[in-house]
């Protein structure tokens, strides 16, 4: 009886050390350097992952949605912060991810340069491009993100569905957030699908440049970036879920109700931590009506941008939207 006693006494101890030892196991979070991760950054600088007695996650940065893809399909990471349209192309992949909170909507706008520029200022917005191209002789150079990108999709679907554009006037060249920066600042484009705080540092260069068309213009309710867990770790770790996502929605009112508090956490990560103070503080300012915590606010936009991207052929493989969100943690925080 009394070795019966000790070893249930050992196993309970074991379970007990079994289980602080998870919760001390840093997690290891993705992410890109951009405005649209902004929570992550809030909550790392904020304090607000702590509070929930997560120890400091490991960060592994990636410079492109394709590579975070890649470590969601072979397995790795816990967490990341990353557009849909990676967490859409992963699930379909077979990753064992869950959205559970979203960061930002509708945060992609298409900025031209003054060649271009008054060419929607006057006349239909429609034929901007044919008259351009018959006045200067040559078609517009558009930049964007690469394709199955979220911003790319929404730049199509304006284009496509909104204007009704002519595709022949314009000429695409895909780039990453810092190539597309430089080539508007250089002027090696007419325009470019950009997001905060590119829209915010290119103005402040080119004062004459013009954000011909904003977010809702674009893709109304598009979805952008969003928090996304493995299935294990919600099987394995809820509390550690339930502490991410107290933080995104902690995070998401201190860049809505106190931008310059928020955005001396977020300068630390975007940029290299070389933008201004200032370009940084009016960019998280100007996303004010974007950041976006609830996942439910996303679901159906999602299951539209996947319907269109697989009309474009860059969504090859489709997944059931709804069993790709779990809004369970979000409604819990919410609720308390």
């Amino acid at each position: 009886m009394i070795l019966r006693k000790l070893f249930a006494t050992a196993l309970l101890a074991a379970g007990v050390h079994g289980a602080a030892a998870a919760a001390d196991t840093p997690l290891e979070i993705g992410y890109l350097p951009i405005l649209p991760d902004a929570q992550l950054f809030v909550a790392l600088e904020s304090g607000a992952l702590q509070k929930g007695g997560l120890a400091a996650p490991k960060l592994v940065q990636f410079q492109s949605g394709p590579a975070l893809t890649q470590a969601l399909i072979a397995g790795q990471l816990d967490a990341a912060y990353v557009g849909i349209g990676p967490a859409l192309v992963a699930r379909a992949k077979g990753a064992d991810i869950k959205v559970v909170a979203s960061n930002i909507v509708e945060q992609v706008g298409v900025l031209a340069l003054p060649a271009l520029a008054p060419y929607f200022a006057s006349g239909d917005p429609a034929t901007a491009f044919a008259r351009f191209a018959k006045d200067k002789g040559r078609k517009a150079v558009i930049a964007s993100y690469p394709k199955g990108a979220v911003p790319e999709a929404a730049l199509q679907y304006w284009l496509r569905n909104v204007l009704k554009a002519d595709l022949a006037d314009i000429e695409f060249v895909y780039q990453g957030e810092a190539q597309i920066q430089q080539s508007l600042m250089t002027g090696a484009v007419d325009a470019a699908a950009v997001l905060e705080p590119t829209t915010t540092s290119v103005l402040a260069r080119q004062p004459d440049a013009s954000v011909v068309a904003r977010g809702s213009q674009l893709f109304p309710k598009q979805p952008g970036a969003v928090l996304l867990v493995r299935e294990k770790l919600i099987a394995e770790r809820p509390e550690a879920v339930r502490t991410l996502v107290r933080a995104q929605i902690e995070a998401t009112d201190l860049l809505r109700d106190e931008p310059a508090k928020a955005a001396a956490h977020v300068r630390k990560h975007v940029g290299g931590g070389r933008l201004s103070a200032d370009i940084v503080e009016q960019a998280v300012r100007n996303s004010h009506d974007q950041f976006e915590a609830d996942p439910k606010a996303i679901i159906e936009a999602t299951a539209k941008l996947q319907d269109f991207q697989a009309s474009l052929g860059t969504q090859a493989q489709r997944v059931d939207v709804d069993t790709l969100f779990d809004t369970r943690f979000y409604d819990e925080a919410k609720a308390r």
